[in-house]
């Protein structure tokens, strides 16, 4: 029998059918599991938002693990936290709803003035400018993969013109090569890749520049898809508008200097963070599990870790920062087996 352990009682009960051929077990990675419990674990799912390295040592004391299945799009964080000799999975397509929801929220709260709005209906004042529509603009996706695509769905209906940049091109999708054509020509640009080396800074000086006045930065990807201190300047002048649901840092430091950015929305990463997720990652472990159960590999592969040390545990630099409230293709590459770029 396969021994699965699942982060809360709620993915417990929802893969409950399964309990004749899956040894479900409960387990926050805060405490130890019971030794001949830990012997058997093969596949561990992660929880939502387990950011603490000190949680993530846990993974060491079952020997023979060989699954960590994220919640998650993002698996950036984890590759250097997880044991050698494990495959790692990320949540592709869990947050796709609730990431392009909050996308499409952003863009219309920005082009419709609604921060503004808010501050004025507070002071009690009539505020009724004129602003632009999403209608007739001119939409840049970059990106591919599931938000991506969710992205394009949801904005079709709002009369936009849609382009859409990847990695690689192909029918209806342009080639990363030609990102600084098409940022000219944008009026809004929605960010929904991973953060990777390929997509590090991907928008800095150069092509932030590259935007038309009053062009709209949607990011719902990773904050390191953007150079910050670019961004800020660029908002500083008011040439260009910001809609950010991740940032760089992360959590954004009380004294960030993109808190007070003119014509600037902030979320605190909150792409994901909605209760449509719980049925979309039991629905995705359920598919993992009868993958494993029939011998086959199972879904959204992202990394091998190789026979060494898959990395240092401990803090990130952004983990390391103090926050204004308290929160919580493959290639071989240093001993890990790596699929990411701006195709996810």
């Amino acid at each position: 029998m396969l021994t699965v352990t699942v982060p809360d009682q709620e993915l417990l009960d929802r893969l409950a059918d399964l309990s004749d051929r899956v040894e479900l077990v409960l387990w926050d990675l805060l405490s130890p599991l019971p030794p001949d419990v830990a012997e058997r674990v093969r596949v561990v799912q992660i929880g939502h938002y387990w950011a603490a390295p000190d949680r993530w040592v846990r993974l060491y004391e079952a020997p023979n693990l060989r699954y960590v299945l994220l919640p998650s799009a993002g698996f950036e964080h984890a590759i250097p936290r997880v044991p050698p000799g494990v495959t790692l999975c990320n949540g592709r397509g869990v947050h796709s709803t609730g990431t392009s929801e909050l996308a499409l929220a952003l863009i219309l709260a920005s082009q419709r003035g609604l921060a503004d709005a808010f501050v004025a209906q507070n002071e009690g004042r009539w505020y009724n400018p004129e602003l632009s529509s999403l209608a007739d603009r001119r939409v840049l996706v970059v990106g591919a993969g599931s938000v991506a695509q969710a992205v394009v769905d949801r904005l079709l209906p709002f009369e936009v013109e849609i382009t859409q940049v990847a990695r690689t091109a192909r029918d209806g999708v342009h080639g990363i090569d030609e990102l600084v054509p098409l940022l000219r020509e944008a009026d809004i640009v929605v960010l929904t890749v991973p953060g990777s080396e390929s997509t590090h800074h991907l928008l800095d000086a150069t092509t932030l520049a590259a935007l038309p006045d009053g062009a709209l930065v949607v990011n719902v990807a990773r904050g390191s898809v953007v150079d910050t201190d670019a961004l800020v300047a660029e908002l500083q002048t008011g040439r260009l508008r910001a809609a950010l649901d991740v940032t760089d840092p992360e959590p954004l430091l009380c004294d960030h200097p993109l808190w007070h950015t003119p014509n600037t929305i902030i979320t605190a990463h909150q792409g994901g963070n909605t209760d449509a997720t719980y049925p979309r990652v039991a629905a995705l472990v359920r598919r993992q599990l009868e993958h494993l159960l029939a011998g086959e590999e199972p879904e959204n592969v992202v990394a091998h870790v190789g026979s060494g040390r898959g990395g240092a545990v401990g803090p990130t630099s952004s983990l390391g920062q103090v926050p204004c409230h308290g929160s919580e293709g493959t290639a071989r590459v240093a001993g890990v087996d790596r699929a990411a770029g701006l195709d996810e």
